[in-house]
């Protein structure tokens, strides 16, 4: 995005008070998902905990599909969900700020 289009400050806050995310925003969201996984995982087992967290984000995004977007072909945005969620999850795997199993 060059400087001719790129939102200014007003642009941004008014977006974002319209319930739209620029990317400060949209990861400042994710952290505080992060952030209460982490707090559980003092209690619960993560091989467990992710899974419930896994769950809820199928709830969640269900809820989204059929009564926000109101998708008429679920396969389709099943698909979809699929596609962002395997992006997501191979950018992290490939993160090397990650720790892996035998630097922890």
């Amino acid at each position: 995005m060059d400087e001719e289009t790129k939102p200014n400050r007003q642009q941004r806050r008014a977006a974002r008070s319209q319930g739209d995310l620029d990317t400060a925003g949209f990861l400042k969201i994710a952290d505080t998902f992060i952030d209460l996984a982490n707090r559980h995982n003092k209690q619960v087992q993560a091989t467990q905990l992710h899974m419930a967290f896994l769950f809820a984000a199928a709830r969640y995004n269900a809820h989204v599909g059929k009564s926000v977007l109101e998708v008429e072909n679920h396969e389709e945005f099943v698909e979809s969900m699929i596609a962002e969620y395997t992006d997501f999850l191979r950018q992290h795997l490939a993160d090397a700020s990650l720790s892996s199993p035998d630097e922890s």
